[in-house]
Order: structure tokens, then C-alpha cells, then sequence
């Protein structure tokens, strides 16, 4: 990268934490979530000055979902999670896998686009990222259950997410599709994330343990969370899994090794971490949309919307029976609580905008 284009970057990066300063601010003050504001404030700058954003879905993946993700994980309590681990499992696995395929069917009946598409939609959409509605809870004291319900259910949906959408690209692309060597690849992927999570949580805990430096722990477990991404990918496996297995160890773990001082600085690290990358993301996500391609396509879309309802309403309350005495307003809640946010966008800006996945949709739109 020159030296003119590390300026612009910086530039970039300058304008957008001052936008996301001013639309914190103006929002809490309106009593609005503030990621809704940086979208607005994204359609606002693309409607009226457009611009040209290339990113590259690795950025957000590699730089922004790990933040995200480690800090999320890093405050579940391992109690916490035995209590409804059963539960949160349907969700992320079965429960992923049902609204990729309701979702494919749906998209499919009401567009018109070929099924192996839509299910790559399906899959696309699948993954839960409800950032602003943890925020809130957290704010107004939520019942620490219901956190650990919609926190747990995201964390671990996106690896099963990412898995899912892998596997409906090479069916969409390929047109061939062999239960077996998806199921296997399936818990391939999956399982070999959560067991890197885990050996390198375990590691750096250990680690932590045996000294008493708080920047040099807060350090470490920045090195945990992107390494743990990186050296999960590079072996095949899934790294947001490997994510949120690690920062699960090293957050129950870790902290028994840790001074209180080192606490209160690790701590207040990752909250600023993950409140960063969760503004730059929704930033881009306004900066990224194209207001006329979205009114262009907005039957589609509207029936793609319906449909993300319809299948997220069947998988909480079908699901949710087997969970303990979940309260029916809980359901309420963590059925609106889905919301899509990271992975999403990242997936999206994965796929080819040209080549065999799309040409296959386009042949089959243009039959009677």
C-alpha cells in the first residue's frame, strides 16, 4: 500500500470515529439505538455525494468479527451456559440449519429464483448478531438468563452460519450436492474450530496466570483472539467458533489470574474494541447500500423480509419447547432480538457478482 492511499485510509478512519462520536451522542439523547443512526447516516452520505467502497469480506471477518465475537464470549459465564446449553445448541445448529431451508423455500416460491440461490440467502441470513440488543439489556438490568439465551445463541450460530453458507455456495456453484461429505464436512469445520478455541484459551490462560503485567495480559488476549481466527482458517476449520471458544475459556479462566487492576483494564479494552468494530460496521453497512437498487428490487425484498420473520418465528417458538419454563414474553424477546448484523454483510460481500452461482439464478428467472 503507498503512502497516498495509508493517508486516505486514515482519513477514513478519522471522519468515521467523529461521525460515530456525534451519532452516539445524538442518539442516546433521542433514546434510539445508535447502530440504526450510523446506517442512516451511510444512506445519507451514499444518496447524496456516492461513493465507491471496495472491502474486502477477509476485513471484516478477520478484523471486525473477532472483537466482536471474543468480547461477547468473554463475559459468559461457563454456570450461565450449562443451565440452557441444550437450548442455545438447537438454536445455533438445527435451528440455523431450519431457517436456511425454510427461508431458500420461501425466497424461492415468492421470486422465482432458482432454490440453490435462495438457500444461499437462506444461509447468508441465517446467523444472529444482536449487538444493540445486548447493549440494552445490559443498561436496563435485563435477567442475566436472557442475556446469556440471545448472546449464546449468536455466538455460536455463527460459526454454524459461516459452515451452512460454504456448503450451499459449492451446491449453488456445482449443482451436486452429497449428504455424507456435508454432514462430515459439517462437524469437520465446526468441531476442529471449537477444539483450536480451546487448547489456545487454555494456553494463554495459563500463561496469564503466571504474571502480574495488565498491559502485557490485555496483550495476550488480543494475540488469543485474532490468533486463534487466524490459526483456525489456516488449518480449515472455523474461526468464529474458534473465537468464541477461546474467549469462553479464557473468560472464565483468565480473570482468576488476573490482578484487579488488569481486570478493570481488560475489561474496558474489549468493551471499546467490540463498540468499535460494531460502528464501523453498521457505518458500512449505509455506505455500502445502493438506495436505488434496493427501491428497484423492493418486491423481492419485501418478500425476503417476510420470510426471514416467518422462519426466525418458527425456529424460537418451535424450538424453544424444549428449553426450561422459558417464559412465553422471553420468546417475544428473542424472537425480535434476532437481528442480522456482521456475519450478514461479510457473507454478502463474499459472494462473485459474476460467474456460475448467478448465472444459474438469471436462466431460471427469465422462464415463463
Amino acid at each position: 500500500m503507498s503512502g497516498e492511499n495509508i493517508i486516505v485510509v486514515e482519513r477514513f478512519i478519522i471522519v468515521s470515529l467523529l461521525v460515530v462520536s456525534v451519532v452516539v451522542v445524538a442518539a442516546r439523547r433521542l433514546r434510539l439505538p445508535y447502530t440504526v443512526g450510523l446506517v442512516l447516516i451511510g444512506l445519507a452520505v451514499t444518496l447524496f455525494s456516492p461513493l465507491q467502497i471496495q472491502i474486502s469480506p477477509q476485513i471484516i471477518l478477520a478484523l471486525l468479527v473477532p472483537p466482536l465475537v471474543f468480547e461477547a464470549a468473554f463475559h459468559i459465564r461457563i454456570d450461565d451456559l450449562r443451565r440452557d446449553f441444550w437450548l442455545i445448541l438447537l438454536l445455533a445448529v438445527p435451528g440455523v440449519i431450519l431457517t436456511t431451508l425454510l427461508v431458500g423455500w420461501l425466497v424461492a416460491e415468492g421470486t422465482g429464483l432458482a432454490i440453490q440461490i435462495t438457500l444461499v440467502f437462506g444461509a447468508l441470513v441465517s446467523a444472529t448478531d444482536p449487538v444493540a440488543v445486548v447493549a440494552l439489556f445490559r443498561r436496563l438490568g435485563a435477567p442475566r438468563r436472557l442475556q446469556v439465551l440471545l448472546e449464546g445463541e449468536s455466538l455460536f450460530n455463527d460459526g454454524t452460519a459461516i459452515v451452512m453458507f460454504s456448503l450451499m455456495v459449492s451446491i449453488a456453484s456445482a449443482g451436486t450436492f452429497s449428504w455424507t461429505s456435508g454432514v462430515t464436512q459439517f462437524i469437520t469445520i465446526a468441531g476442529g474450530g471449537l477444539i483450536v478455541g480451546i487448547l489456545l484459551g487454555m494456553l494463554i490462560s495459563q500463561f496469564i496466570s503466571r504474571i502480574d503485567e495488565p498491559l502485557v495480559e490485555t496483550t495476550l488476549t488480543v494475540v488469543l483472539a485474532f490468533g486463534s481466527y487466524l490459526i483456525a482458517e489456516s488449518l480449515g476449520v472455523s474461526g468464529v467458533l474458534a473465537v468464541v471458544a477461546a474467549g469462553i475459556v479464557n473468560g472464565n479462566a483468565g480473570p482468576r489470574g488476573m490482578s484487579p487492576t488488569t481486570r478493570v483494564v481488560v475489561f474496558n479494552f474489549w468493551e471499546t474494541a467490540a463498540f468499535l468494530a460494531n460502528s464501523f460496521i453498521f457505518l458500512l453497512i449505509g455506505l455500502t447500500i445502493h438506495l436505488q437498487t434496493l427501491f428497484a428490487n423492493w418486491q423481492a425484498i419485501g418478500w425476503a423480509i417476510l420470510a426471514v420473520l416467518l422462519a426466525r418465528a418458527v425456529s424460537i417458538y418451535g424450538l424453544s419447547i424444549f428449553g426450561r419454563e422459558i417464559p412465553t414474553t422471553w420468546k417475544h424477546i428473542l424472537y425480535w432480538g434476532g437481528l442480522r448484523g456482521a456475519i450478514a454483510l461479510a457473507l454478502a460481500l463474499s459472494l462473485p457478482e459474476t460467474g456460475n452461482l448467478f448465472s444459474v439464478a438469471r436462466a431460471n428467472r427469465s422462464k415463463p
